[in-house]
């Protein structure tokens, strides 16, 4: 059937309306239940406002919902299938002689488009609001006002001395060497307690080691005092290579037009990139993965009877093996960032395996 066909239209506007309202109503009860989190978790702290709450909650919802979004198409396909046999239209419609594959092909054509809108244009709304709600956050546990950041755009990094000064370590390129990281480009700054210019450090390269910095040709700029040239320069820190990279930006809070350009970046950092290889190959596969979701709602919800409450009966199955479907997929996944299978395959596999399956079905369904 061709989508853009009356009854094709008409397919299309019964799921993207059972869509929204799925969407909205799953929203409104994750963000109650981030609101309950987040006030019980600053219940001791008076020195957080009820404003900053409120962006916290907002701005994890997007990333939260990513996680749920097959589960609301996959309900919004049950709905859709369920309303058209309860009514009796998918009988009339196959009477007409149209096949099941013509009733699912304008609903998995929305789906996929959907789908596409959600990586192209939704995904870097919701990944810069889960870099603001992973600012936040770590600002709230560290009680620190700068949150550590580490992209492709080089090192900004912030860290308090013993007497009570801000040490400030900027690097234009990073690159791990076994259990060093070799920086160029490197400007340190130390701040006094009211933020201001102590001394300035600047060198053409650094290395961070053990629990220091070491400093080459370096310009050593301090108020009052002329400008220092020396060939070394060491600054005692408790910065880490792990530490670091326990600080990374998550592949999450990186759009889908910024993932290439970051991968590329930390490849030739010498940092590990499966976490990101699996983050940009997801999303390419995710509008795929979600028409699968809607086939498996289609074997279970569109049927011809509802006699003896049987579609609801299939409904509730369905539902019950997308949960099933998504956890093994899940695990999947898991297995691919551990290097336990490869990654396209941990990608890939879900969707194919549960098209596979379901096109079956629906198949032999079409045939009786």
């Amino acid at each position: 059937m061709n989508p853009t066909s009356i009854l094709g239209r008409y397919l299309t506007k019964q799921l993207l309306g059972a869509f929204l309202g799925v969407l909205l109503m799953i929203i409104g009860i994750i963000f109650m239940f981030d609101m309950i989190e987040l006030l019980r978790r600053t219940a001791e702290r008076p020195d957080v406002e009820f404003s900053f709450i409120l962006k916290m909650a907002f701005s994890k919802l997007p990333r939260t919902f990513e996680l749920v979004f097959p589960f609301v198409m996959m309900i919004a396909a049950m709905i859709t299938f369920w309303k058209i046999s309860r009514s009796n239209e998918f009988v009339i419609i196959r009477a007409a002689g149209v096949s099941i594959w013509g009733v699912l092909i304008p609903i998995l054509s929305a789906v996929f488009v959907v789908g596409m809108i959600n990586i192209t244009v939704i995904n870097p709304i919701s990944s810069y609001l889960y870099e603001v709600y992973e600012t936040m956050d770590y600002r709230f546990k560290t009680r620190n006002p700068n949150a550590v950041l580490f992209s492709n755009k080089g090192l900004w990094i912030r860290e308090a001395t013993d007497e009570g000064n801000v040490l400030v370590l900027e690097a234009k390129s990073v690159r791990q060497e076994d259990d060093v990281l070799v920086l160029r480009t490197v400007s340190l700054l130390e701040l006094d307690e009211n933020s201001f210019l102590v001394k300035r450090a600047e060198a053409y390269a650094a290395e961070l080691r053990n629990d220091e910095i070491e400093m080459k040709d370096v310009k050593i700029f301090e108020t009052g005092k002329p400008t220092v040239k020396v060939n070394n320069y060491d600054y005692k820190t408790t910065l880490t290579v792990e530490r670091i990279k326990e600080n990374f930006i998550d592949p999450e809070a990186i759009s889908f037009w910024n993932l290439p350009d970051t991968i590329e970046f930390y490849e030739k950092s010498g940092f590990s990139v499966v976490r990101h290889k699996m983050r940009y190959l997801s999303l390419w596969a995710s509008p795929f993965l979600l028409m699968a979701m809607v086939l498996v709602a289609a074997v279970f919800a569109l049927r011809g009877s509802t006699r003896g409450g049987g579609v609801m009966f299939l409904i509730v199955g369905g539902i019950t093996t997308g949960f099933v479907v998504y956890f093994l997929s899940q695990i999947i996944y898991a297995f691919g960032i551990n290097n336990y299978i490869p990654i396209m395959l941990a990608v890939w596999a879900p969707a194919l395996i549960i098209t596979m399956i379901s096109s079956t079905l629906l198949l032999h369904l079409d045939g009786n």
